[in-house]
């Protein structure tokens, strides 16, 4: 019998993933936040919170476009820092270069989103 498996090399991949999605969140989050206070909203964190949920309207089709290729060139990047680099070295680089891929991903995300908003 032949047991269906991936390549195990990393067992905590998906805490890598989900850590990486959890901070698409957080800094969205917080970039919808600053927002509403610069606006001077009388709520910020509960408008910002309602922001993201909202945020259901698809983008048009080259913002979509270019918001997939940084995140596919962040996670391409990420994976060419873990495969060039091990042990301790390995976690750092990693770690940081999944903040930096998530951070321009999520305020590419924002900025063409407020523009849109702004626009309607």
């Amino acid at each position: 019998m032949y047991l269906a498996r991936g390549s195990n090399d990393d067992p905590y991949v998906w805490l890598w993933v989900l850590g990486a999605l959890a901070l698409y969140a957080l800094i969205s989050y917080g970039l919808a936040y600053r927002a509403r206070s610069r606006r001077g909203s009388a709520h910020p964190a509960h408008d910002a919170l309602h922001d993201l949920k909202d945020r259901e309207d698809p983008q048009p089709p080259e913002n979509r476009f270019f918001s997939r290729l940084i995140m596919l060139g962040g996670a391409g990047l990420t994976g060419l820092v873990a495969y060039l680099t091990s042990g301790a070295l390995r976690v750092l680089t990693v770690g940081l270069t999944v903040v930096l891929a998530v951070a321009v991903w999520a305020y590419y995300d924002h900025r063409t989103q407020t523009r849109a908003a702004a626009q309607r």
